[in-house]
């Protein structure tokens, strides 16, 4: 009799963001099984969250608190907003809960929430670059 060793893959988790290297969907798991996401016949591959820059373009998430309302500004230099690379959306989880605002080329890679948090981690999306956060 052969044995076989089994390459176990880890489970997926809450809010970890995935993305189809064929037709660029990208899904952000809202409930953890087993499984294995696929799109289009193939694995969907995991977004690692970079925490540090690199480079002349500055992408992890600034986060401020003001009067009742968290403040997401993307990078200590200003990241650009052009049509050819800029961030579609900046996300806050806020003590368990999930806020999401989406961005088009043009406008400031800057998100309001109106909310107050006591655990907040701020997170960005790049069209380039990929996923960040704080």
């Amino acid at each position: 009799m052969i044995w076989q060793e089994v390459k176990k893959k880890a489970m997926a988790k809450l809010n970890e963001i995935y993305k189809c290297n064929v037709c660029g969907n990208i899904v952000e798991l809202v409930h953890a099984s087993k499984g294995e996401l696929v799109c289009c016949n193939e694995p969907m591959q995991l977004m690692k969250e970079r925490t540090k820059d690199l480079g002349n373009e500055k992408h992890v998430p600034i986060v401020q608190a003001k009067k009742g309302k968290i403040i997401v500004k993307v990078g200590s230099i200003e990241h650009p907003m052009i049509k050819k690379h800029y961030i579609e959306w900046i996300q806050i989880i806020a003590d368990g809960k999930s806020f999401k605002q989406f961005l088009k080329p043009g406008n400031k890679p800057i998100a309001e929430f109106c909310i107050k948090a006591k655990k907040i981690t701020a997170r960005e999306y790049c069209n380039i670059h990929g996923l960040w956060k704080n």
